[in-house]
């Protein structure tokens, strides 16, 4: 199954039961929303936050951007209720909590076919513990409908009886583990979130190392985050450039009979210009979705 190839730098967790958050989902410049029925919602609001999250998605007004639903673990007295529900109003992705074998994955797949979902509706994985951490390789080859892996790094560091570090050295090992898993099975992988919501340069740094690892973007945790995490995830006007001219430079020299070029005093090959060119067209597609949000904001 091929899935869509789309910005996702900065991906905002909203709580699924309160409905003026659910109303400024649409307002924000996040480029995906995970609308939350787990973790963000106290047990005597599950079933309001499923009946707020199924209207918010039949009612869509989100534009380009992704919407993603957080089911709770299919292993609680919700789960099976928020599938359906999820099933039915057909989000963008599903996101299973706690994933820990591949089996959860295929399950969540079949109900889907069973239930009639449509095959656009994609299967997000949360990573969040050490088993998931070891299974990581046969959870990304689960299913065709897996498209992405979300780190959970506030539990996993709990599990782990960590702590958390600026250099998140506690966690390397799992990022890395996951993100081979992801890459080897061309799925798409989010950072973990960063609490400290008011520490802006501490929370570009947290973005830059995941940007440096090779993650897609950042999951968040409130909407004052998603400026310093689309700036940073967003491939700079430097970058651009210098993208545009590895593919022209390239291409002058294939026309030459040559296999490589020279820019910038410095070698490009092949590979050198298929990186460049998926940096364009990420940079293309912001644009795009930064577009659709200004004219909606007008």
């Amino acid at each position: 199954m091929q899935h869509p190839v789309r910005p996702r730098r900065s991906v905002l967790y909203m709580p699924g039961s309160r409905q003026r958050a659910l109303e400024k989902a649409r307002t924000l410049p996040a480029d995906a929303l995970i609308l939350d029925l787990e973790d963000a919602v106290a047990i005597a609001e599950k079933d309001t936050a499923r009946s707020l999250v199924a209207a918010a998605v039949r009612e869509k007004g989100f534009g380009r951007r992704e919407v993603i639903v957080r089911i709770n673990g299919l292993d609680t007295q919700w789960g099976e209720a928020d599938l359906e529900m999820a099933a039915f109003v057909a989000p963008d992705a599903i996101l299973i909590p706690k994933v820990e074998d591949p089996d959860t994955v295929t399950y969540v797949a079949r109900r889907l076919a069973t239930l009639g979902a449509s095959d656009k509706v994609a299967i997000w994985a949360m990573m969040e513990t050490p088993l998931a951490m070891l299974r990581a390789p046969e959870i990304a080859a689960s299913h065709p409908r897996l498209a992405c892996l979300v780190m959970g790094t506030n539990d996993l560091v709990k599990e782990l009886h960590a702590e958390h570090t600026e250099t998140r050295t506690p966690v390397i090992t799992a990022l890395g583990l996951c993100l081979l898993a992801a890459r080897a099975h061309k799925l798409a992988i989010l950072d973990g979130v960063y609490n400290a919501i008011k520490d802006e340069e501490a929370l570009a740094q947290s973005c830059r190392q995941g940007k440096e690892f090779g993650m897609d973007g950042k999951t968040l945790i409130h909407p004052s985050q998603i400026d310093v995490t689309n700036r940073i995830f967003a491939p700079s006007p430097e970058e651009i450039d210098l993208a545009k001219r590895y593919v022209a430079a390239f291409r002058e020299a294939e026309a030459a009979g040559r296999g490589v070029a020279v820019v910038d005093g410095r070698l490009v090959e092949n590979l050198h210009v298929e990186t460049a060119k998926r940096l364009l067209e990420q940079a293309e597609m912001i644009g795009a979705l930064e577009a659709d949000l200004a004219a909606a904001a007008e």
